[in-house]
């Protein structure tokens, strides 16, 4: 793993992802652990169900590359 690609590397990338494809600022981050060479990064993020807001979870995995 390269020094330039850190935790907070990979935790903006998982929060630009789920931004973009939920369309919402409100990106919440739970976990960040690596598994050999690729971050998991676990969170929520709020959706509305029929009026209602809920928090859906989320696993993003970022590998090297950040991909």
């Amino acid at each position: 793993m390269t020094e330039e690609f850190s935790k907070e590397n990979a935790q903006q990338i998982a929060v630009e992802f789920m931004s973009q494809k939920k369309n919402t600022e409100k990106i919440d981050i739970a976990t960040t652990e690596q598994d050999h060479e690729d971050w998991v990064i676990r969170g929520t993020c709020p959706i509305n169900v029929e009026g209602h807001p809920w928090a859906e979870e989320f696993e993003v995995v970022i590998d090297t590359k950040g991909r």
